[in-house]
């Protein structure tokens, strides 16, 4: 992509609105723009991340064996009242009326809409377990949005949902959605901690948030610091087998969130140079809910044995617009985004030190097609602007590599590699630089 015919409405001045890092930065660096109080539009840089979050959310559920659907985002509110939550939700919920004085909601979730749809087509035993998800747009109607997409209105959102025939199974499919956040979040590039937390008003007796360690998140967290270099499960997973062993190593050492810390546990369990007490942001949360929706909704499958019996279900959310910001506040420094490479919107950027210069443009433009048949992207910043103002643009932006092509170097048949998250810089043969770069994107696609 060429930056000369790109939208990326870039800005020095911190906005006088933004109040954390990740909201000030998503709105310099042109990735959001808002529209009205927790309401924002993606623009191409911040779409482009977001899509590479979706992508490694749906291929770790994937691997878990989850099935994609897609519901409307409006639901009747007939359907929450069966369940009883229509007006115990609160003021959150945007409720509607159509043109037939039809009660409608915009979904701020979905649990009540997947049981319908789960009741009127799956009757029997042996279609389960069942383990479905969407990646849908969401309302919630906040009092006071605040910080970017962390506490926004309308939000994207993985939302999924297990069914099964009882309690051991449905705990099984928890456990096959715990491992999968595990990786999901690894990819990304940040570690997400499970801490114990309260249901809320999904409900139920089970529930992790994962948090993303971080001194602007919303809610106070502690954690033994043993835990911040856990492993997680490689490829080789197999989710139809044992998971103890890594649902234990991750659910065991203490980690809580402020609703259910427990002062006196923290201090006995954990010696005090690994308590760590700080905030973090919730990235997604875990729930077994046993039949709380299936009982009332009659939601009912036949066993073996012939009996009906209410099924067993747990839900499954991510926050996938709010992980952009989490992404952020765990990466970033003085001049700007550090994108870890499995989500950075383009993997180089590429810099024309001298636009207009005839070498200097045949040698952008050489790199430019290289790399892109290589299946690399990159964002060419053929603009004819002072170095400078480019330099700063790149380090805002964040790719994770800067190739930068000046008359000087060119002139020894060399170009300047700087990796992002370090700050480190070579002058290497322009050949050499390339293959550094596609070594760098064969490593981080495996």
């Amino acid at each position: 992509m060429r930056l000369s015919r790109y939208l990326l409405p870039t800005s020095k001045d911190n906005p006088a609105e933004a109040q954390i890092a990740s909201h000030r930065l998503m709105l310099r660096a042109g990735l959001i723009r808002q529209e009205a109080a927790g309401i924002y539009a993606w623009l191409p840089l911040g779409l482009r991340v977001l899509r590479k979050v979706e992508a490694i959310v749906r291929d770790e559920l994937h691997r878990a064996g989850a099935v994609e659907l897609l519901m409307p985002t409006l639901q009747l509110a007939d359907l929450w009242r069966e369940s009883g939550r229509y007006d115990a939700y609160g003021p959150e919920m945007l409720r509607i009326r159509d043109r037939h004085e039809r009660e409608l909601l915009y979904g701020p979730t979905n649990e009540e809409m997947i049981h319908e749809i789960f009741r009127s087509t799956v009757r029997s035993y042996r279609d389960l377990p069942m383990n479905l998800f969407q990646v849908q747009w969401k309302f919630r109607d906040e009092q006071r949005p605040r910080f970017g997409v962390l506490r926004g209105r309308e939000f994207l959102m993985k939302d999924g949902y297990s069914f099964d025939l009882d309690e051991a199974g449905a705990r099984k499919s928890y456990q096959q959605m715990f491992v999968a956040y595990l990786r999901m979040f690894r990819r990304m590039g940040i570690t997400a901690i499970p801490m114990r937390a309260e249901t809320g008003p999904i409900g139920g007796d089970l529930s992790h948030e994962f948090i993303v360690l971080a001194e602007t998140g919303e809610s106070a967290v502690y954690v033994d610091r043993d835990m911040l270099s856990l492993d997680v499960p490689g490829d080789d997973i197999d989710y139809r087998g044992d998971l103890d062993a890594w649902v234990d190593a991750w659910s065991v050492p203490y980690a809580a969130t402020e609703d259910v810390h427990e002062a006196a546990r923290f201090e006995r369990e954990v010696p005090p140079e690994r308590r760590v007490r700080t905030r973090g942001i919730e990235v997604g949360q875990i729930f077994y809910y046993g039949a709380k929706y299936a009982t009332p909704m009659r939601v009912l499958v036949t066993g073996a044995d012939g009996i009906e019996r209410p099924i067993h279900g747990g839900c499954y959310g991510v926050g996938v617009s709010r992980l952009l910001g989490a992404i952020i506040e765990a990466g970033h420094d003085e001049r700007g985004i550090v994108w870890p490479d499995a989500v950075a919107p383009f993997q180089v950027g590429l810099v024309n030190l001298q636009q207009g210069d005839e070498q200097v443009d045949l040698a952008c433009e050489a790199l430019y097609k290289e790399l892109q048949r290589a299946g690399i992207d990159v964002l060419y910043d053929d603009r004819d602007e002072r170095a400078g103002g480019k330099f700063a643009t790149m380090d805002l932006i964040g790719l994770p590599w800067q190739l930068v092509v000046g008359p000087r170097d060119l002139k020894q048949g060399m170009v300047e590699l700087k990796r992002r998250a370090t700050g480190e810089r070579e002058t290497l043969l322009i050949d050499t630089a390339l293959a550094k770069l596609l070594k760098d994107a064969h490593r981080a696609s495996i």
